[in-house]
């Protein structure tokens, strides 16, 4: 569902406590343990070369899915396969005692893992093939182009890719098992379709599933050669077998409709209609050189004539006139980010999105976020304090809400949205002081890759700049919404984002932001 950096270290050290039950187990145990000893060689390896390096190491999707993944599958797996019979009890009670001390990931959160891979996949255009090779990649005038090279690489197992594909395989989402089954197949292929107890399929799974997909995606000549293969490995299969026999007489009645050239469709979204644009300011992570060529747009130094800011102004970066968005560049220090983040730790929740007059949890929404009243911190009055030197804006409850501090994890997301209300029965409403008039949003840390704020509609999207700050309009001065607003947090591809939001209501704001006369303004 949600993986953050904090839950990487945490599952990190729970290894490391299996480690040390199984290297003792292997010590006691006088019989060959040749796939235990292997396993164990894998895993204490990665804990030496990549879980000691540093934190940009483990904010890498393909390492946190693939320990994620053996936490929650292939030690159970190798703990209760037949070769650890010998002296069983000794490794199966250490791993009992370190499930019963807190974090092991569940069934949630590997498909959850999963599911940002694919994910990733889509909105920055990755091949799965240079995925599954540890890669970030995709093609730019038919050539593979490098979008993030990561410190150290993680090579996907056939076993890996076949529980991403049968997580989009139970979802009928065959644009992506495909792809990620026809990677396992040709991994598991590769092995002699030698099976190891810590997995979770074998070839004849993944061939199985693979043949499937392909079938309801029209492509029946690759169905049936799969089938076929799969046969070999399983002549007694009646199911395949009369798969086989389908398959067969499709290709005879409709030869021309069911061939290997079928294309595969991504299947809709929420967002369908302002899907390419979304995914094309994700890819330009806020490179955009036409943008900058505006005369209109410019740097400064801002007081906002602010006591306050006299001695010490804030540069100010004026990214879009319309709708008015603004960049303040070391809004906050390191220090002040550091204990916001500490402080709402503990009270991480979930996020949820407004549905009709009640909040949900969304797919289209992946993070957590925790609210923080003023007296939760000295920092957060401090805050406070400059955000209204900036922006001359009444920022206290109820003219205001309670600073959120979101972490977006790894892989997190926030698919296109306004931040103001668009329906008179949104909970947004309950302060009774009106809609959300300005959202100000903090940068509390930086990202190594994706994570930028895309303005849908304005057609631009902001990096995320660490201790900068975001200001924007919501309403126009009419105070009906402004559809140029529309925007979205891109999906996180390497790094843990932590963002601190400050939405600031109609009321209170009467003499700092009037109302124009023109009522098309």
């Amino acid at each position: 569902m949600y993986t953050s950096l904090l839950h990487v270290r945490q599952a990190i050290n729970f290894e490391r406590q299996l480690i040390d039950h199984l290297e003792t187990y292997i010590e006691q145990e006088t019989v060959r343990l040749k796939d235990i000893k292997r396993f164990y060689a894998k895993v204490s390896d990665l804990h030496s070369e990549v879980y000691s390096g540093p934190s940009a190491s483990m904010a890498n999707p393909l390492v946190a899915f693939t320990l994620i993944k053996r936490l929650q599958s292939e030690w159970l797996n190798l703990v209760y396969s037949d070769e650890a019979q010998e002296n069983t009890q000794a490794l199966r009670s250490g791993y009992k005692e370190v499930e019963e001390e807190g974090f092991l990931p569940k069934l949630e959160d590997l498909q959850g893992a999963a599911k940002g891979l694919m994910r990733l996949q889509d909105v920055y255009s990755l091949q799965v093939g240079a995925l599954v090779r540890g890669q970030f990649q995709r093609i730019s005038n038919g050539n593979p182009i490098d979008i993030y090279s990561p410190i150290v690489s993680i090579p996907l197992s056939g076993d890996d890719c076949f529980l991403v594909g049968k997580v989009a395989y139970e979802q009928e989402d065959y644009y992506h098992s495909v792809q990620w089954l026809e990677e396992s197949v040709r991994l598991f292929r590769g092995t002699g379709g030698e099976w190891s107890p810590e997995n979770e399929g074998t070839l004849e799974d993944a061939l199985d599933h693979l043949a499937f997909s392909h079938f309801k995606t029209g492509n029946v000549s690759s169905a049936l050669s799969l089938s076929q293969e799969l046969l070999n490995h399983d002549p007694m299969n009646r199911r395949v077998l009369k798969n086989i026999e389908k398959y067969e007489r499709l290709l005879v009645e409709y030869p021309p409709l069911l061939s290997a050239n079928t294309e595969l469709k991504r299947p809709n979204t929420t967002y369908l209609r302002t899907r390419n644009t979304y995914e094309r300011l994700c890819q330009t992570q806020g490179i955009q050189p036409r943008h900058y060529e505006n005369p209109r747009l410019f740097c400064d130094y801002f007081t906002n004539d602010s006591p306050g800011l006299l001695l010490q102004p804030i540069r100010r970066e004026v990214l879009s006139l319309q709708p008015y968005v603004v960049l303040y560049h070391r809004f906050i220090s390191d220090s002040e980010a550091e204990s916001i983040q500490d402080i709402a730790q503990t009270g991480l929740r979930r996020s949820v999105v407004a549905s009709g007059e009640k909040q949900a949890t969304a797919e289209y929404r992946i993070s957590k976020s925790a609210w923080l009243k003023e007296t939760a911190h000295p920092v957060i009055g401090r805050l406070d304090q400059r955000i209204t030197m900036l922006t001359g804006l009444n920022v206290h409850p109820p003219y205001a809400e309670y600073l959120q501090v979101v972490n977006y994890g790894i892989g997190g997301h926030y698919e296109p949205h306004f931040d103001h209300a668009t329906s008179a029965s949104s909970p947004l409403f309950r302060l009774n002081t009106g809609n959300r008039v300005a959202t100000f949003m903090i940068y509390l840390s930086s990202v190594d890759a994706g994570g930028s704020t895309a303005f849908i509609h304005a057609n631009f999207s902001v990096p995320v700049v660490e201790n900068a700050a975001l200001f924007w309009w919501n309403l126009l001065r009419n105070g009906q919404g402004d559809g140029d607003t529309l925007h979205a947090g891109c999906p996180v591809l390497v790094g843990d984002k932590w963002v601190a939001n400050k939405w600031i209501h109609e009321y209170g704001q009467e003499f700092q932001r009037r109302c124009s006369p023109d009522p098309e303004e």
